[in-house]
């Protein structure tokens, strides 16, 4: 059974920095293609980063420079790192593997 935990939301300053984390089990994270979301409220839920099974990286235009997705194999987890963030970054954000979701961590920029 697949299953995807994120963690590492919070409140943080504009200009500020977070990491998110997804614990993945039921699936070894390192062989496929995993993926960030996020969804603001009143909008559509849309691609933040995707990291293939062979280490290529893609970024929504919005988030390129200032986030990155990686992934630790050995912990089996896939990470967002957040620079740099934007009022619009609000968001709960998701990670994703084929259509299994994780639960969704909060993540809000205010001043």
């Amino acid at each position: 059974q697949v299953r995807l935990v994120e963690s590492g939301g919070g409140l943080v300053q504009p200009g500020g920095s977070l990491r998110l984390s997804c614990v993945a089990s039921g699936i070894i994270a390192g062989l496929v293609d995993m993926h960030w979301y996020r969804q603001a409220p009143g909008k559509e839920r849309e691609s933040v980063a995707t990291i293939t099974s062979d280490s290529r990286t893609n970024y929504a235009d919005s988030v390129k420079g200032r986030f990155t997705i990686s992934r630790d194999n050995a912990k089996n987890t896939l990470y967002l790192q957040m620079s740099s963030l934007q009022f619009e970054d609000t968001a709960v954000y998701y990670c994703s593997y084929r259509h299994y979701w994780g639960q969704g961590t909060q993540v809000t920029v205010a001043s």
